[in-house]
């Protein structure tokens, strides 16, 4: 049977880190993927440059590859942030529901926003992104929140 994650009875919100994680490193595959051959293990961090000189891949295709590898820096520089707001929220004992609601909220606005910047061409779907984004930070900020209020509360 699978797990409910708004289940109210299990905290399942410390699985939710390594699932961030996963996320921060999917668009990355995806890139991979999409550039075959050209893209060289032995010195991943020149994918993007290397593109430029590429005759074999079309502009849209290195465009989305552009794309793709900066959705994924911008999930490796949010993780810590939301693995932090995950332990401040289990150390100030937080109720279950909230924990796993907001921990699974924030992944879900992970999951559209790697979508949307992966697939982005317009300034419609740009700003979609960006609402996208700033939901997660304010998940964030919401389990920072409700944590300092519960430490705050129980001394």
């Amino acid at each position: 049977m699978a797990a409910n994650i708004l289940d109210t009875t299990r905290n399942y919100s410390l699985y939710t880190i390594p699932l961030a994680w996963a996320l921060a490193i999917a668009p990355h595959m995806y890139a991979a993927s999409l550039g075959g051959s050209k893209f060289d293990n032995t010195a991943p961090r020149t994918y993007t440059s290397s593109l430029k000189e590429d005759q074999t891949l079309d502009k849209a295709t290195k465009d989305k590859i552009i794309r793709a590898e900066g959705a994924q820096s911008n999930g490796f520089e949010n993780l810590p942030l939301f693995a932090a707001a995950v332990v401040a929220g289990n150390v100030a004992k937080l109720d279950n529901w909230s924990l796993n609601a907001l921990s699974g909220g924030y992944l879900i606005s992970r999951v559209v926003y790697n979508v949307l910047y992966v697939n982005n061409t317009t300034e419609g779907t740009a700003n979609a992104r960006s609402v996208s984004y700033l939901s997660g930070i304010g998940i964030l900020f919401t389990l920072f929140i409700k944590s300092g209020n519960a430490l705050r509360n129980s001394l």
